[in-house]
């Protein structure tokens, strides 16, 4: 099999985060100069983004793998018939992920990265924004900084992306029961050091359910403030997505919200994460868990 060897174009389409790349094919085996200027594009830029790829499920499997080991599609949500490391992102009832997360932090070892792929797009609407966690950090005035940086935060995936129980319809009800089917809870750094660039970004989002030694109200108002910073205009990059595009975001150092903006139309994406490590904060400890086990059947083991 012959390896392609390309010179990437880049084109940078946010101040602080996102990169468009172009005159490479997805589909075709990557040499391994190629991989490597790829992983440095997304340690620089955060998220990558790729226009009319037209990837099956195999391809987009195999490009994800050049990144390292894979995961399996969820800790609890079923993966795509016949392959084990994709899920089906529907924008149906109760699935629409319309709140700031980073991919699954409710286990020991989140993914290191993600990919996602367009299938079906609405017409209008339907858009993925993507925050860059480091930006949000260096953002943050010094006082914050060093309070932010002691703090530790319990992520667990007792969440539900759907409207409160009482409005809830049954599809949703079912959905949020086998998001739950088992249960996570991990203790995680709020500032976590990547681990390759030896940045520093706020590591929170939509699974953070509380700050340890805090209680409710503190830690709500306190992670309100710092997701503030997180979300600011500047630190984020919106994507238009058409049929074909695929999209590569390093998951330890950002956020993704998709605006439920789209009604009722279909909108489907797939998506193939790949393995991370336990995360690390500045005092060089390492993330726990406090409820359920290392997810050993999703992710490989930790290291």
């Amino acid at each position: 099999m012959t390896l392609a060897t390309t010179r990437l174009d880049l084109r940078r389409i946010g101040g602080r985060i996102g990169a468009e790349i172009t005159g490479i094919d997805l589909a075709e085996p990557l040499d391994e100069a190629t991989i490597a200027e790829l992983n440095t594009a997304l340690l620089a830029h955060k998220a990558l983004f790729f226009r009319d790829q037209h990837l099956d499920d195999a391809a987009q499997t195999r490009f994800a793998a050049t990144f390292g080991a894979l995961t399996t599609a969820h800790p609890t949500v079923p993966s795509l018939d016949g392959n084990e490391h994709v899920l089906a992102v529907d924008g149906g009832e109760g699935a629409r992920a319309n709140t700031w997360h980073t991919d699954v932090t409710f286990v020991l070892t989140p993914p290191k990265a993600s990919t996602l792929r367009a299938l079906v797009v609405p017409p209008y609407g339907g858009d993925t924004l993507i925050a860059n966690a480091a930006a949000a950090y260096a953002d943050l005035p010094e006082e914050l900084r060093l309070l932010a940086d002691r703090l530790w935060a319990v992520h667990t995936n007792d969440h539900d992306y759907a409207p409160h129980p009482q409005f809830r319809t049954a599809e949703a009800e079912q959905r949020h029961q086998v998001f739950v089917s088992r249960r996570y809870a991990t203790a995680h750094p709020v500032v976590r050091v990547h681990p390759e660039s030896g940045e520093r970004g706020l590591f929170i989002g939509g699974f953070t359910q509380r700050l340890i030694g805090l209680s409710v109200t503190e830690s709500r108002d306190i992670l309100r403030l710092l997701q503030a910073y997180v979300t600011r205009p500047e630190n984020t990059v919106r994507w238009r997505w058409t049929p074909g595009d695929l999209v590569l975001f390093d998951n330890r150092i950002t956020q993704h919200y998709a605006p439920d903006d789209y009604g009722d139309l279909p909108r489907r994406l797939h998506r193939v994460t790949v393995a991370g490590d336990v995360p690390a904060g500045v005092d060089g400890r390492r993330s726990h868990v406090i409820e359920g086990d290392e997810a050993g059947h999703y992710t490989p083991k930790a290291v």
